[in-house]
């Protein structure tokens, strides 16, 4: 079954979706079947990942039930997509169904076998679209841009991330929060870092080791059509990227092993 990751955060601007088009090309490039879902009405995933923007079926008329979700999977050099357009911000209010919290769920369901990993980038909100990557997600990875307003309403996202535990899935766990545009000589830096670990704890989890430093290629890549590890290897960042993919690695098998040996005792 696949391991579903979501890339969430409230707060716009702190590298959410170029964090999720680096997990998801850079965990291709290891060999795993990799599914990119993007629930971002701006629709910047797909056109990270090398996709045409217009034109395509969309995540939005797999949830609508226009098309077989295998239908609406577009196929890119890096991975598969559900890509995103405006259309899905207010899309989800003509689904008809019981628990609109898990549409998502029900719509991945025929082809979630199919894949590796599924890598979920979310809107800059707390709404339906988000609840649902919540819903169905295994890890949750906040990424937070090195700045005190991206500290403001993580309380508000430990709220839902608890009510989403209480009632749709108890499975969800946070993985870490990442911190972006970090430099760590500056004194801003430090204290960010210090206040995010104090937030990590209260949500039961911690700061990731890696920290992204600024670079150019990461906003240059997307209009080259390439994945940031092919435009640009040597980046500051993007080798930063490549740590944070081998910290996740790491924290995924030591999850996986001691699953295993809970159902050996």
């Amino acid at each position: 079954m696949a391991i579903i990751i979501t890339v969430s955060n409230q707060k716009g601007g702190v590298g959410k979706t170029t964090t999720s088009a680096a997990l998801a090309t850079g965990i291709a490039g290891e060999g795993k079947k990799v599914l990119g879902v993007d629930l971002d009405p701006q629709g910047n995933l797909g056109f990270c990942l090398g996709l045409e923007p217009s034109g395509v079926p969309t995540v939005l008329d797999a949830l609508q039930g226009k098309v077989p979700v295998a239908e609406a999977v577009n196929h890119t050099d890096y991975c598969d997509v559900l890509a995103s357009d405006i259309s899905l911000s207010s899309g989800l209010d003509h689904v008809a169904t019981g628990r609109r919290e898990c549409i998502l769920r029900d719509t991945l369901a025929p082809i979630i076998g199919n894949y590796d990993y599924v890598v979920i980038d979310t809107p800059p909100a707390l709404n339906l679209l988000t609840v649902n990557a919540y819903t169905v997600s295994d890890f949750l990875i906040i990424p937070m841009a090195t700045d005190i307003m991206s500290l403001v309403g993580l309380s508000q996202l430990k709220e839902t991330i608890e009510s989403v535990r209480s009632s749709l899935n108890p499975n969800l766990k946070v993985m870490g929060i990442l911190l972006t545009r970090f430099n760590r000589r500056t004194l801003l830096a430090r204290d960010v870092l210090e206040m995010a670990g104090q937030l990590a704890s209260q949500i039961g989890t911690a700061v990731f080791d890696t920290k992204i430093r600024n670079g150019v290629a990461i906003a240059e890549a997307p209009a080259h059509g390439e994945s940031i590890f092919d435009y640009s290897p040597r980046s500051a960042a993007v080798q930063d990227y490549q740590c944070f993919l081998e910290e996740i690695a790491e924290t995924i098998h030591l999850k996986e092993v001691g699953e295993n040996a809970e159902k050996n005792q």
